[in-house]
């Protein structure tokens, strides 16, 4: 929704005031300007982009309209989980989990939080460390070392599609100039001509120019910095896990153990003390 107002207020101020100092808005309208630029640019992205990264961009765009901002509720429902799991482990010991981890799915503790399951990379990062902690007694700062190298990857990975979307939005001006240039190739066939067939031409070509510049830092830019901020909020939960994870590791009660977790949110997603305690005794 952000994303559409904010469309709207550049295209209302930049076309608005463009009429307002007395363009002519028909001017404006280059739907060949637009072919080439935006073909052009399309192009170039497939050549630019490996096979394996444009699914995941075509993906990653719409998802950044919808808005993906993780919620307190979400935290608050992940600390929740985390501790029913830990709790599990204090109370029955490690191997009382092992059914619950290899098929989480069909885990009664799993299916309390659907909105955690239906997150299938968040899960599969949870049951994994969960099974190296089963399996044997391993060192936490092995345990630490392994999580910190696995989210950097997953970091990485999911940041392939704003740094695609980003290259696409710095080759936009020079896409418009590539407009002009043909547009000015066409006007020089036109010499000859009436002053005002000529104005028209050269204006038509330096309408390129402002599309593709437009388009660049108005319309595709700010989206993949949109993505990218979302990808940073996303990362954010797999290192509550980790630390929630290792504190349990160092021998801390579960209660303690999320409160590692707690404090290592974005202080607009944090919630208090006492409302994660009271989340976590509701369910």
């Amino acid at each position: 929704m952000f994303i559409i107002v904010g469309y709207v207020i550049i295209i209302g101020c930049v076309v608005g005031g463009f009429a307002l100092s007395g363009g002519h808005l028909g001017v404006l309208w280059q739907p060949i300007e637009l072919l080439v630029i935006g073909g052009a640019s399309a192009g170039a992205f497939v050549v630019g982009t490996p096979k394996k990264h444009l699914g995941a961009t075509f993906k990653a765009v719409p998802a950044a309209f919808k808005g993906v901002a993780l919620s307190k509720e979400h935290y608050m429902n992940l600390l929740a989980l985390l501790y029913d799991i830990l709790g599990k482990v204090r109370k029955e010991g490690l191997m009382s989990i092992e059914s619950d981890i290899e098929n989480p799915d069909a885990s009664p503790m799993f299916q309390k939080y659907p909105e955690a399951l239906a997150d299938h990379h968040l899960i599969e990062f949870i049951c994994d460390y969960l099974r190296l902690m089963v399996s044997g007694n391993l060192n936490p700062m092995e345990i630490e070392n392994l999580m910190d190298n696995e989210i950097e990857t997953h970091h990485h990975e999911a940041l392939v599609p704003s740094h695609a979307i980003t290259k696409v939005s710095d080759g936009l001006p020079a896409m418009g100039i590539v407009a002009a240039v043909l547009g000015v190739v066409h006007t020089m066939g036109l010499v000859g001509q009436p002053p005002a067939v000529l104005g028209h031409a050269i204006g038509a070509a330096l309408v390129g120019t402002f599309m593709g510049i437009l388009m660049s830092y108005g319309f595709v830019g700010p989206v993949a910095t949109l993505m990218e901020a979302y990808v940073d909020e996303e990362g954010k939960q797999y290192q509550c896990v980790k630390v929630t994870l290792l504190a349990s590791l160092n021998g801390y009660a579960p209660q303690i153990a999320v409160e590692f977790g707690r404090k290592v949110l974005y202080s607009t997603e944090r919630p208090t003390f006492a409302e994660l305690e009271g989340h976590v005794k509701k369910k």
